[in-house]
């Protein structure tokens, strides 16, 4: 395992930033295991939502986790307003970063982790395999 910590400058968007670093390092199997910063725009997909909830308002990010694969991220977040109401959800492209972000990545480099369609759940899952020395 490696750790990879970088930082977003405002106007990035955080999601496709997180994937291209990834892509980058090498490390295209991991996990965001830290994020501090803010954002000035927002698009998530809510618990349950089909629809992107999309809001431009200052957000403080007190929550970023999750998987990045080979084939896919599946990240979610959690952002406060000025009032400190809470919420969260999925993350989607169009997390635009206000000031600044700090970001934590664990690359695996032993595991590959891959998204594939379960029939049973109906969604791409992850698939977890030990990584080869052909990989």
């Amino acid at each position: 395992m490696r750790t990879i910590v970088f930082r977003l400058t405002e106007g990035m968007d955080l999601r496709k930033e997180i994937e291209e670093t990834a892509r980058k390092e090498n490390a295209r199997s991991g996990a965001v295991i830290s994020a501090v910063g803010c954002l000035k725009e927002i698009s998530l997909r809510l618990a349950g939502a089909e629809e992107t909830l999309h809001d431009i308002h200052d957000y403080e990010v007190v929550s970023l986790t999750g998987t990045v694969s080979e084939n896919g991220a599946h990240l979610h977040i959690a952002v406060s307003d000025v009032t400190g109401r809470t919420f969260g959800g999925h993350l989607k492209y169009g997390n635009i970063v206000n000031s600044t972000m700090e970001i934590v990545y664990l690359a695996f480099d032993d595991i590959r982790l891959r998204r594939e369609m379960d029939p049973q759940t109906g969604y791409n899952e992850l698939v977890i395999a030990k990584r080869t020395k052909e990989d």
